[in-house]
């Protein structure tokens, strides 16, 4: 019996790396304006190293480029850059398609919702109060709560313990195989791959079942719930 659903938070529930491009490109446009004298292409060259070198989350990205182009920090175009980047993420930071209404009809079903995230904790809580979902999940476990990644199983079985859950009463959707779905499926769940948000191409995916919409999971939980009652 399926009790409870675990979600992955970035390109499962939100398309993360469309608001990190517009956000990124608002900022170097901003940093531009404000008087940075590279090209568009030049900038977005060191940030995208940068990214590559620390890590997609790395919230200090604008200070290294200015530093590593400049050989100084200019606030007044770090400032720009920096407003120019959270007013485009804000902008651009939406859930996908039929996200809130899942959620919503899932939890009216009786089941508990976790999310597990390898990204920062703010980080992740903010992009959860910008979607307005903070109240709909019962635990959210992020790396800063374990200091372990997926798929290390320790994320995974701290989030179910924190819904009281057996592995095999509960199902986790992701994006990413390596990470969500092998990860989930070696502790015992049963795995939803959500193919609308895979961005390494993946063909043939382990999952037990594969997602085109998020809102396809509240037919396969009801068929499992039926096999099971």
């Amino acid at each position: 019996m399926i009790e409870a659903v675990v979600f992955d938070l970035d390109n499962t529930l939100v398309d993360f790396m469309l608001m990190k491009r517009k956000a990124v490109t608002a900022g170097i446009r901003s940093m531009i304006d404000a008087g940075l004298g590279y090209t568009f292409a030049e900038v977005d060259t060191v940030i995208d190293r940068v990214y590559n070198e620390q890590g997609i989350e790395y919230q200090r990205v604008f200070n290294h480029v200015l530093q590593e182009l400049n050989d100084d920090v200019d606030h007044k175009i770090l400032a720009a850059g920096i407003v120019g980047y959270r007013k485009a993420r804000e902008a651009s930071l939406v859930p996908y398609p039929h996200v809130h209404m899942t959620l919503f009809t899932l939890a009216r079903m009786g089941l508990k919702l976790g999310v597990v995230s390898d990204a920062p904790k703010l980080e992740a809580w903010l992009r959860i109060c910008s979607l307005n979902l903070h109240h709909i999940f019962d635990a959210v476990v992020t790396f800063e709560d374990t200091g372990e990644r997926k798929p290390n199983p320790i994320p995974f079985q701290r989030v179910l313990s924190l819904m009281d859950i057996r592995p095999d009463h509960a199902i986790m959707v992701g994006d990413w195989e390596e990470r969500d779905i092998h990860g989930a499926r070696n502790i015992g769940m049963s795995t939803a791959f959500a193919r609308y948000g895979d961005l390494f191409n993946t063909g043939d995916s382990i999952a037990d079942y594969d997602l085109m919409d998020i809102s396809d999971l509240v037919e396969i939980i009801r068929k499992l719930r039926q096999e099971t009652s």
